[in-house]
C-alpha cells in the first residue's frame, strides 16, 4: 500500500511512499526530450517534455511509479485492487495501457488543467507491458502547484475527482476517503475545549490531546487521514532544507515499518520515500535502510538527449559517529 502527498510552500513538493513486501530494483530515472515513447496505440512520441522519478526500467522502458516533468507536472500510482477495471480498446477514444499512463500524459501536458482535457478523450485499457510483467490494478494522483486530481478506471468508466487535500492512499474509492474525513472533524493541533459537561471540567494531563482519536493503524483509509491531517497543519520552511526535511516528515507519519503488516509473501513495508521539488526538477528520496536524503536533479542531465539516465538507489546507511 502507499500514501502520495502534493505539498505547496514557497516552492511546490510531490511525494510518495512506496509500501510493498519486496522491491523490484528501481531507480530514479530520467527520461530527456527526445528519448522515443513507443506507445502501444498511440504511436511514438520522439520529442516531448523531459521528466524525472522512480521507475523500473525494463527492455529500455521507464515503468514509472511516480515522476515530475520539467514543467513541474507530477503523477503518482498508487495500488487500487479490487476497484480498478481496464476496459477493451475504444475506437472513439484514445487508448493508453496503464503502464503508458504516467508518461502519456507527462509528456504533453504542462497542468493538471491540461491534463483534464486529455483525460476527456481518454481510455485506460486492458493491456500488459509483456507476459512476465501483468499489469496493475491502479489510481493516480496528478498535482501541479495550484490543484490536484484523482483519476480511477472503475467499472462504470473513467471517474475524476478534484482532490482538495492533495493526498492519496489506496482503496477504498476517493470518495469514501474525503467522505471519512468528516468523522474526524473534531480533531485540532490546538489544546483542547472542555465539551465532555457544563458540569464538570476534566484536566488535560498531556500536550496533543487535541489530536485524540487520529488513526495509528497501517491501513489505507487511516493513513488517508493521518496523512491529511498531518500535510494540512504542517508549517512550511522559508528554504529548501527544511521544506524538503518537512515534507519527509509528513510522510514518515505513515510509514510502514517491517514485522508490522504481514502479507502473503511477507511483510509490507515503507521501500522507499520520495520528494520532488517540482521547482526546480531535483528528485529526493530515502529508502528504509538509509535515511539520509539523497537527490538527484533533472537539470544537471542533457534533457535534449535521446537515452534513458537512472541512478540506482543508495541503500545503505552511513552513520556519522560525532566523538
Amino acid at each position: 500500500m502507499c500514501t502520495a502527498v502534493s505539498f505547496l510552500s514557497n516552492k511546490h513538493y510531490f511525494g510518495r511512499n512506496l509500501d510493498y513486501e519486496f522491491s523490484y530494483n528501481e531507480t530514479v530515472t530520467i527520461t530527456p526530450r527526445n528519448y522515443p515513447f513507443e506507445f502501444r496505440c498511440m504511436g511514438k512520441n520522439n520529442k516531448h517534455y523531459a521528466m524525472i522519478g522512480m521507475a523500473f526500467v525494463q527492455n529500455n522502458y521507464p515503468l514509472y511509479y511516480d515522476a515530475t516533468n520539467e514543467k513541474g507536472l507530477s503523477i503518482a500510482g498508487l495500488n487500487f485492487p479490487s476497484n480498478a477495471v481496464y476496459p477493451k480498446k475504444d475506437k472513439s477514444k484514445n487508448n493508453v495501457a496503464p503502464f503508458e499512463f504516467i508518461p502519456y500524459v507527462l509528456c504533453s501536458c504542462k497542468t493538471v488543467a491540461e491534463a483534464r482535457k486529455l483525460l476527456n478523450n481518454l481510455n485506460i485499457y486492458d493491456e500488459n507491458f509483456s507476459t512476465s510483467l501483468p499489469h496493475s490494478p491502479l489510481h493516480w494522483m496528478i498535482s501541479d502547484k495550484k490543484e490536484s486530481i484523482v483519476v480511477e478506471p472503475l467499472q462504470t468508466g473513467l471517474k475524476i475527482y478534484d482532490n482538495p487535500v492533495g493526498v492519496l492512499t489506496n482503496n477504498p474509492t476517493f470518495d469514501f476517503h474525503i467522505t471519512n474525513l468528516a468523522n474526524y472533524i473534531n480533531v485540532s493541533r490546538e489544546e483542547p475545549l472542555n465539551r465532555f459537561s457544563k458540569n464538570y471540567n476534566p484536566s488535560a494531563y498531556s500536550r496533543g490531546m487535541g489530536g485524540l482519536g487520529l488513526p495509528g493503524d497501517l491501513s489505507s483509509a487511516s493513513r488517508f487521514v493521518k496523512a491529511s491531517f498531518t500535510k494540512l497543519n504542517s508549517l512550511s520552511g522559508s528554504n529548501e532544507i527544511e521544506n524538503v526535511n518537512q515534507f519527509f516528515h509528513i510522510l514518515r507519519s505513515v510509514e510502514q515499518q517491517k514485522g508490522c503488516c504481514r502479507v502473503e509473501k511477507g511483510f509490507e513495508y515503507t521501500i522507499y520515500s520520495s520528494c520532488c521539488n517540482t521547482d526546480t526538477g531535483i528528485y529526493y528520496y530515502t529508502t528504509y535502510n538509509n535515511s539520509q536524503i539523497i537527490g538527484v536533479d533533472m537539470n544537471k542531465e542533457k534533457l535534449a538527449d535521446t537515452t534513458l539516465k537512472s541512478y540506482p538507489l543508495m541503500k545503505q546507511e552511513n552513520f556519522h559517529i560525532q566523538n
